[in-house]
C-alpha cells in the first residue's frame, strides 16, 4: 500500500507502477476535477474507488474496497464467460467441418499409413479443442 498526499503525486505514482486498487478521497476529486481526471487516465487496469474520508472510518473504507473488488471479479467472470461463448459459437462450424473432413480423409482407400496417422492426430486435436470450447 502506498499513500499519495495529493492527486499530482498519485498520478506520478500511477505512471511508474501498476496497482490493483486506487482509493481516492472524494473531496479531493470534487475539489480538483482536472487533477482527478489526470489520475484516472493513468489508473490502467487498477480499480478506482472513491471514498469520503471525512465520514468514513478504516472499516468502511475496507468494506468499500472489498465490495468494489467483488464487483470487478463478478464482471470479469461474466465477460470471460461471454467471450468463451462467442469463441465457441464462432468456431463450432469450422471445427465440425474439420472433424468431418478428417473422418472422410481417413476413409480414402490405399492411403499411406503415415498419412492416416497424421489425419488421426489432427482429428484428436480438433476433438480436444471442441471439448475444451464446449466444456463437455
Amino acid at each position: 500500500m502506498e499513500i499519495a498526499t495529493d492527486l499530482r503525486q498519485a498520478a506520478a505514482r500511477l505512471r511508474s507502477a501498476e496497482y490493483r486498487v486506487v482509493v481516492m478521497d472524494q473531496s479531493l476529486v470534487d475539489a480538483e476535477p482536472s487533477e482527478a481526471d489526470a489520475v484516472l487516465q493513468h489508473v490502467g487496469s487498477a480499480l478506482p474507488v472513491q471514498v469520503n474520508f471525512g465520514i468514513s472510518d478504516a472499516g468502511r473504507v475496507i468494506r468499500e474496497v472489498r465490495a468494489a473488488v467483488g464487483r470487478r471479479q463478478r464482471e470479469e467472470k461474466i465477460l470471460q464467460q461471454a467471450a468463451q461463448k462467442a469463441l465457441s459459437t464462432e468456431l463450432r462450424e469450422p471445427l465440425t467441418a474439420l472433424l468431418l473432413s478428417c473422418e472422410l480423409a481417413m476413409e480414402v482407400p490405399n492411403l499411406p499409413v503415415a498419412a492416416v496417422e497424421q489425419i488421426r492426430s489432427v482429428h484428436r486435436l480438433a476433438r480436444s479443442l471442441r471439448t475444451r470450447l464446449t466444456g463437455s
